[in-house]
């Protein structure tokens, strides 16, 4: 059964500031929601909670434990050049890595200094459910007190930790989660974490500003709109330090004129890659593990060395494509799961996915660009291997335009398939909504009005997204990966997040055994503060 918050320390005479109360607003509105829907009888509450243990029981167990304290609060963060006032945990972003083992219990004291609500969402792993950090399976930490997460990790992989309340995740509170398998046979030199993220707080229009602009009834209805995806792209000089040559390379994106920077402009920009609009929200920066680019972060290797990178998009509205100049890469998990080893020279990520990558270094400077999707503008990172000196900030690399890694593209391994669905078995989930009224909903209903998807443990349901919007939508469930079929009808890969292109389905193969009460949602932030979000509950 969820663990109720303790009693805190009340940060002493400061008022709930806007930002504040929106965020509780929309977190309050949640768990009304969710008590809404959530009158069952004691036995059934009974049996939840037997198989929730029964399930823990289950999970490997090593004998040990890895513990981490986190303070949200208030900070003041350099991104390299500019200072901005954001929360954080600490005073850096992303927050400090928390690194562990298959079977091991991860305990996170968290002490909330902020002046509303908070909570800690444990994105991607499978874990018991009233440890996920998502209201109704737990509850908000409230300002001034404290709440410790206590859970075992059943899977390796790649995984990210954020708030789940209000507008707090387009703010500093991420940080990166590393599950380590200890019979995984060691195939890389050195590992690389990478985490991507769109950035307004502090240096342009807040989020509560952007999230009240785009729900606004009165807003200007002639938003600007995409051009469609030029067939004839400009062209950009691609240079390197380790090469004096120069070669001409187009890109795949065009960019209307945009809204000014953090704030929303209806159809900001176009991608071809995501089926038309890129994003509703222009930011004054994209960063690369908390730096901007024009002061980017240095990873040190050497020559020949096999690097793991691990990608994590952490961005509130911003797709990303990733390429490193002078290097292929080859795609070897997604979302913490093993796929057949797949070369690409870029790869795209929506918001809420993880890429695990290897490449064999060259010898030189080069820089790891990752193109906000469509909204003409980058982030960057440097590979140093040896002399030379990094190219200009905006410098785009010709792998971007070359072989783009999208989810069609990966196959899990036999040892991470789930198998097929059984017949008559489906769960529906129709995404709905419109720009003009923001009224993002799944199967036609907003949040506070859902009616939760039912299965009962052991069930191999068919997951099947069917997006009737004209915009794309990364589709995130909690405590659960699904496996993609692919549209020959084949096994693709696992996946806790996936994009759904405007006007597309994507059917996938869900097994149900973590019982609980969870949430399935968007992972564009505004849609999910809008209401595109439903539960996935258990029945006995």
């Amino acid at each position: 059964m969820p663990v109720l918050p303790t009693s805190g320390h009340p940060l002493g005479g400061v008022q709930l500031s806007r930002r504040g109360f929106i965020g509780a607003g929309i977190a309050g509105g949640l768990a009304l929601a969710g008590c809404g829907h959530s009158q069952t009888h004691s036995a059934d509450e009974t049996a939840m909670a037997a198989a929730i243990d029964a399930a823990e029981r289950a999970r490997p167990h090593s004998g040990r434990t890895v513990t981490a304290s986190l303070t949200p609060q208030q900070a003041e963060v350099d991104l390299g050049g500019p200072i901005t006032r954001t929360l954080a945990y600490g005073n850096t972003i992303p927050g400090p890595l928390i690194r562990a083992a298959v079977g091991d219990e991860i305990v996170v004291a968290v002490t909330n200094r902020l002046d509303h609500p908070t909570s800690v969402h444990w994105h991607g792993i499978a874990l018991r459910n009233d440890m996920d950090g998502a209201v109704p399976a737990t509850p908000n930490i409230e300002a001034g007190h404290d709440f410790t997460y206590r859970f075992s990790v059943p899977d390796p992989g790649t995984y990210w930790a954020h708030p789940h309340v209000g507008l707090e995740e387009d703010m500093g509170l991420y940080l990166p989660v590393i599950i380590d398998d200890p019979t995984e046979p060691g195939r890389y030199d050195a590992e690389w974490i990478v985490v991507l993220d769109d950035w307004t707080d502090g240096v342009g229009k807040s989020p509560q500003q952007i999230y009240d602009a785009l729900v606004d009834p009165n807003k200007p209805t002639a938003m600007p709109m995409p051009t469609p995806p030029s067939t004839t792209p400009p062209t950009t000089t691609d240079t390197t330090s380790t090469t004096s040559t120069t070669s001409t390379t187009t890109t795949t994106e065009t960019t209307p004129s945009s809204p000014m920077p953090g704030m929303p402009g209806g159809d900001v920009a176009s991608s071809d890659l995501l089926g038309g609009d890129a994003g509703e929200v222009a930011y004054p920066y994209y960063l690369i593990t908390g730096r901007i680019p024009a002061a980017p972060t240095t990873f040190n290797a050497k020559p020949g060395q096999r690097i793991r990178i691990r990608i994590i998009n952490a961005a509130a509205d911003t797709a990303f494509r990733v390429a490193l100049a002078g290097h292929s890469m080859t795609v070897t998990h997604t979302d913490g799961y093993p796929v057949l080893p797949t070369p690409v020279d870029a790869l795209l990520i929506g918001m809420g996915e993880r890429y695990d990558v290897i490449v064999r270094a060259a010898s030189g400077v080069f820089p790891l660009v990752a193109l906000a999707e469509g909204k003409n503008a980058v982030a960057r990172s440097l590979l140093s291997t040896g002399a030379g000196s990094a190219p200009d900030p905006q410098f785009r690399p010709a792998e971007l335009t070359k072989r783009v890694g999208t989810i069609e593209m990966f196959t899990a391994t036999t040892s991470a398939n789930l198998g097929r669905a059984e017949p008559g078995l489906e769960l529906p989930v129709v995404l709905g909504g419109t720009m003009a009224k923001y009224d993002w909903t799944i199967n036609g209903e907003s949040y506070s009005r859902t009616k939760p998807l039912q299965v009962h443990q052991g069930q191999r349901q068919l997951l099947v997204f069917d997006n009737t919007t004209m915009m794309w939508h990364p589709m995130h469930l909690h405590g659960h990966t699904y496996q993609i079929i692919k549209a020959d009808g084949s096994l693709g890969a696992r996946k806790d997040t996936v994009i759904v292109l405007p006007k597309q389905k994507v059917q996938a193969v869900l097994v149900a055994d973590n019982p609980g009460t969870w949430v399935m949602h968007c992972h564009t932030m505004y849609h999910l503060a809008a209401g595109m979000m439903t539960r996935l509950d258990y029945v006995f």
